[in-house]
């Protein structure tokens, strides 16, 4: 029996040194300590062990089972620590304040959009929106620009292949957001006020002042009797709640392969107040956008007919506004996702 005594002090220091919680340690307790433990059961009966056997048995078995006894206690101690220790470091502060949240905003882009769209759906225009990869009939053929028509030259393009039944048809990354406008034509009768903000793309090499992507909101108006008057008002009340009730604007002959007459826009430099500055180019003047009244063959190339309707369109760069607003001299910023840019807006 004494050989037993001893393999059961090896197997229960053995199992102690793997415990790492206080549960696995009350079921050590258990097995070799407890009541109907193999060492207990061993010490009960000493009485039926030959008297020459029994001292030495006895007080073998009594010695490892303080050892037992003793060993439980500083595991039990030491276990206690560790989880003390642990919930010390888990411990929060719950009266220490939070850690503040970056709050995100709309993208000085976004915004101005917002802001453009804010203006004329005050005026009774409508949102449309369309796609950005775009057939050359919307992008170029329906919009009086012809296959190698010379006013394509100013749209570098990127161009996407698309393939059909009956073959391939030509695709591009729009160029601007007037196809959104033929497709409003198309489908919808007159009268029709819409304006069509998105991205176009322009292949191109990006310097200060030009990018490959960029913002563009397009307007359109299309309705009996509709005059260059009305397109005059209607853009000199957007320049001056967008640029400030003060603002006097200037129209001069421009064209666009799209309306007839074409003009530019703009407005007194609200810098130098059209004296003449950097920001103008000492002209006084600062242009804004492109417009003109839309062509008769772009009418009826959408089922409208140009001697009952008559309509007028514009269009702007999203981006130059900030630019001209803030003073900012490198397109690129606007998306460098530079934070230290942005969060100056």
């Amino acid at each position: 029996m004494l050989d037993q005594v001893e393999e059961v002090a090896s197997q229960a220091n053995a199992e102690l040194q793997k415990i790492a919680s206080l549960d696995e340690l009350e079921g050590w307790r258990v097995r070799y300590l407890g009541r109907k433990s193999k060492l207990i059961n061993i010490l009960r009966s000493l009485g039926d062990v030959p008297i020459e056997e029994r001292r030495t048995l006895g007080a073998r078995a009594n010695q490892v089972k303080v050892g037992l006894e003793s060993r439980f206690t500083q595991k039990k101690e030491q276990i206690e620590l560790l989880k003390n220790q642990s919930l010390e470091l888990e411990k929060i502060d719950v009266t220490l304040p939070g850690q503040p949240y970056q709050v995100g905003r709309l993208h000085l882009t976004t915004r101005t959009i917002k802001e453009i769209c804010d203006i004329f759906i005050s005026l009774g225009f409508q949102i449309v929106e369309g796609p950005e990869v775009e057939w050359e009939h919307y992008n170029f053929e329906a919009l009086n620009m012809p296959a190698e028509h010379p006013a394509r030259d100013g749209f570098a393009t990127l161009w996407a292949d698309y393939k059909t039944e009956t073959g391939a048809r030509p695709m591009l990354m729009r160029t601007h957001t007037s196809p959104v406008q033929i497709r409003t034509m198309e489908k919808a009768k007159p009268p029709i006020r819409v304006i069509a903000p998105g991205r176009v793309y322009r292949y191109e090499a990006t310097d200060a002042t030009h990018e490959w992507m960029f913002s563009q909101v397009e307007g359109l108006a299309v309705d009996k009797n509709i005059t260059m008057a009305d397109l005059k008002g209607t853009l000199f009340e957007f320049a001056r709640r967008l640029f400030g009730q003060d603002r006097k604007c200037r129209f001069r002959v421009d064209y666009f392969p799209f309306v007839e007459p074409g003009c530019e826009i703009a407005i007194d430099c609200f810098v130098c107040g059209g004296k003449g500055c950097r920001l103008c180019g000492s002209s006084g003047w600062i242009e804004i956008l492109g417009a003109g009244m839309v062509h008769p063959e772009v009418l009826r190339g959408c089922g409208i007919d140009p001697e009952e309707y008559s309509g007028f369109a514009f269009g702007m760069g999203v981006e130059r506004i900030p630019i001209l607003r803030y003073g900012i001299d490198d397109i690129r910023l606007f998306y460098n996702n530079d934070l230290r840019f942005l969060k100056q807006f």
